[in-house]
């Protein structure tokens, strides 16, 4: 089970959004590379990197902040927003990223099948859940498809993990939706990677709890930037258990 930092790039620069709302962002660094340096230098382990502006407009917007990303960092970096094609994905892998999102696009089954069998283990799906259904287009749109039947699509691929975000939690400090993260995971077969809502060092040993069912590691953003969270603390904690 890892704490795995995220870093939002919107414009160039590192943000946060409430609830995937992206007219309502609070703005942490003009350098994104910094906000990964800072992460890392505290025992982060893995990066999860996303191009906002990517997700909205359905191709990559801040390459070039993810460049200075990568070349800033030594730990593995999974990077979403904006990839709906093979090309886009194996110009990232190109680049040094280690995993490659696949959010809107998960919906074509076709397409994620083409993609694990091309880049084995280089895949994760991000699923986001919205009132109990998969949201999509940068969280803008809703689909009909609840997030466990999207899931079990795809059982059997080489997908490296799925993201699991309800995105009423994100952004708000309010505590994961534990529940719903659990029945999520029992009912698949593929690592999931909890987010959305972790506040404070409560709510991830809660997550950790959830590791025999299958969750890998958490995502966490707004509280890692506002201080209810310490990273270095949460890691270290983690590690006690673990021990």
């Amino acid at each position: 089970m890892i704490i795995i930092p995220a870093i939002d790039i919107k414009d160039g620069r590192c943000v946060r959004l409430r609830q995937g709302c992206m007219s309502d962002e609070t703005i942490y660094s003009e350098y994104p590379e910094k906000m990964a340096e800072r992460w890392c230098s505290m025992g982060a382990q893995r990066l999860h990197v996303v191009d906002l502006n990517g997700a909205v407009e359905g191709r990559p917007v801040n390459e070039n902040c993810i460049k200075r990303i990568l070349k800033s960092v030594d730990v593995p970096v999974q990077v979403g927003g904006g990839i709906r094609n093979l090309e886009t994905i194996e110009r990232y892998l190109n680049m040094g990223v280690s995993q490659v999102i696949i959010g809107t696009s998960a919906l074509k089954r076709s397409f994620v099948e083409d993609a694990c069998n091309r880049f084995p283990g280089k895949i994760i799906l991000a699923i986001d859940s919205r009132d109990g259904k998969v949201a999509i287009e940068g969280w803008t749109a809703e689909s009909t498809i609840i997030p466990v039947e999207l899931a079990r699509r795809y059982e059997g691929y080489s997908i490296f993990a799925i993201i699991f975000t309800d995105i009423s939690r994100d952004g708000m400090s309010t505590g994961p939706n534990i529940d719903a993260t659990e029945e999520f995971a029992k009912s698949i077969n593929i690592p999931v990677i909890a987010s959305g809502g972790i506040s404070n060092i409560h709510d991830v040993i809660a997550i950790s709890r959830l590791e025999r069912f299958g969750v890998m590691g958490m995502i966490t953003g707004r509280a890692i930037y506002s201080g209810s969270l310490n990273l270095k603390d949460a890691i270290e904690r983690l590690n006690r258990i673990k021990t």
